[in-house]
């Protein structure tokens, strides 16, 4: 019995056949050239038969046949057929592809946004190598459900130009060809869902595992060297580059196998459209033959479909599990003001809260859920009496500008990394929050400064730098709420001091509220109330409870 879809495959379906209506006309133009491919290529090869087979009888009759044999009728007609062919078969690849890759375009954006926008447990739990191997690979499969849809109309007008050229035959002769197209195909269901499908679906899973682990093994590189691992590492890279070789083998078997039933079927035409021919002329005869294998062939495009089809299913399942999950609630904004239920805490903009506790205490998952970057347990957070559970993630992430306690940073420029929060920020702008952040001489310093490369996730820069980079990033937001875990770790005491003295400028500047996680004084000495977080209940609420008050620094 096949399984029911997944909310998330019914919802990628149907972003396919919307973005399959969208380039309507470009499919369209690929399957009407497509079409023109294959009646020109069976048309091609029948008439070069004919025309072949009908010349060397005229040469063998003697002079006088040849002297009236019209050689220049069927000449053109051979010329025109070639230049059809290969101008629709330009005509089909570039329409087909472009259709495919403008669809591609469309859907990748959408797949982003929907694993952005999805549950937080889902996002968490996605490893970054098979979060591209999805986004890239995956979607790179679909394009193939795209290319091929033209294959049924080149079938079919190939199917129809070949009968029409063997009825020249005979009508017997236009049966046999048929027949064999038939069994042409009939084989290729039956070794496409029995062989190629599993194979395919084997591949495309093999090769996101394979990725996944490469990805792993890439980021750990350091740590696998420090402790001796690398070997292990390398056999465990093998052993999945294995699993992906053996799948990919049995998919160019199934391919061969396809070719070998293509290439009976093919025999199977020739031989019925000989013999059916019956006394036909020998030129028609050959006509018949020829236009047997090109009617044969032109199905090659479907067969190749049947042969894709498991790893476009499996890519399209892997995909709309991107897609799985709550629809965001729709709500008007939220309030800045917030309330923390276990802590009969209640807080708003421009006050400071320092949430402190011990290591593992779940001070970090009491903010993220917060701010719905993990999944908010009803009842714990309110916005202005609104439970957070109710309110949509872009709602209540509008209301933060957060600097985690380990920021990541793209393989790009200081000025790509820092837009991230502001896409349309100025120099000036940039250079305000790095100055703040103490970063300002330091890129200044760099041969490229804004637009010096960082390298992955920042290699270029020191933790310290790293560190005071993301915190810059969260300036340039301008949210209510600055939330900052542990923004001074592993900074030197002079460094800690000159930060947290622009930090209290800024926030007087600008009136944000503050919520800062740390284990350093320092940094506690800026806030006004202090939440200690002492773990997590057996209902999953963060068990904490509101401190005294300090004086603001």
């Amino acid at each position: 019995m096949k399984p029911q879809s997944s909310p998330g495959v019914v919802r990628l379906k149907a972003m396919i056949r919307a973005q399959e209506s969208a380039q309507f006309p470009r499919l369209l133009a690929a399957s009407v050239t497509g079409a023109l491919v294959s009646a020109g290529a069976v048309a091609l090869l029948g008439v070069s038969g004919w025309f072949i087979t009908a010349a060397a009888l005229a040469g063998a009759a003697g002079p006088a046949a040849a002297h009236v044999f019209n050689y220049l009728v069927p000449s053109a007609v051979i010329r025109f057929l070639a230049i059809v062919r290969t101008a629709s078969r330009y005509g089909e690849r570039v329409t087909g592809h472009e259709a495919a890759l403008k669809a591609l375009a469309a859907l990748r954006p959408q797949l982003f946004d929907g694993l952005a926008r999805g549950p937080t447990t889902r996002a968490l739990s996605l490893a970054g190598g098979e979060a591209s191997a999805r986004l890239v690979q995956d979607v790179d499969a679909v394009q193939d459900r795209f290319v091929r849809l033209s294959a049924p109309w080149s079938a079919g007008a190939g199917l129809l130009t070949g009968m029409v050229m063997a009825s020249l035959a005979g009508w017997r002769a236009a049966v046999a060809v048929a027949l064999a197209t038939v069994v042409s195909v009939a084989l290729g269901v039956v070794l496409g869902s029995r062989l190629a499908e599993p194979a395919g679906r084997r591949l495309q899973e093999a090769m996101g595992d394979f990725k996944t682990d490469f990805a792993a093994m890439s980021a750990a590189a350091p740590e696998l060297q420090a402790y001796g691992m690398k070997d292990w590492a390398v056999e465990r890279l093998a052993r999945q580059g294995g699993a992906v070789e053996a799948a990919a083998e049995a998919l160019a078997r199934a391919g061969g196998w396809l070719m070998a039933g293509q290439t009976l079927s093919m025999a199977l035409g020739v031989m019925g459209a000989a013999l059916a021919a019956g006394s036909a002329s020998p030129a028609l005869t050959a006509l018949a033959m020829l236009a047997a294998v090109a009617t044969v062939e032109s199905a090659g495009n479907l067969l190749n479909a049947l042969r894709q089809n498991g790893a476009v299913a499996v890519a399209v399942q892997r995909l709309g599990e991107l897609l799985d999950g709550e629809a965001p609630i729709a709500t008007s904004a939220a309030e800045p003001a917030l309330r923390l239920s276990s802590a009969d805490l209640r807080l708003a903009p421009p006050q400071r809260l320092a949430v402190v506790g011990r290591s593992g205490a779940g001070k970090t998952t009491l903010i993220e859920r917060m701010m719905h970057l993990r999944a908010p347990v009803p009842g714990e957070v309110a916005f202005a009496d609104v439970d957070s559970a109710g309110l949509s993630p872009d709602t209540v992430r509008s209301l933060f500008a957060y600097a985690p306690q380990q920021a990541v940073l793209m393989a790009g420029t200081v000025r790509e990394n820092l837009r991230l929060a502001a896409p349309s920020a100025d120099d000036d702008q940039l250079w305000a929050v790095l100055e703040d952040a103490g970063l300002t001489d330091r890129i200044r310093a760099a041969p490229g400064g804004l637009d010096e490369p960082l390298g992955e996730n920042g290699a270029r820069l020191s933790g310290g730098e790293r560190r005071r980079l993301g915190l810059a990033r969260a300036y340039l937001r301008p949210a209510p709420w600055l939330v900052l875990d542990e923004p001074t770790e592993g900074l030197d005491a002079a460094t800690e001091a000159k930060v947290l003295d622009r930090l209290a400028q800024r926030l007087q500047r600008t009136g944000q509220g503050l919520i800062l996680v740390s284990h350093r004084p320092a940094p506690l000495a800026l806030c006004d109330q202090t939440l200690t977080v002492s773990g997590i209940a057996p209902d999953g609420h963060v068990q904490a409870h509101v401190g005294p008050l300090r004086a603001v620094a």
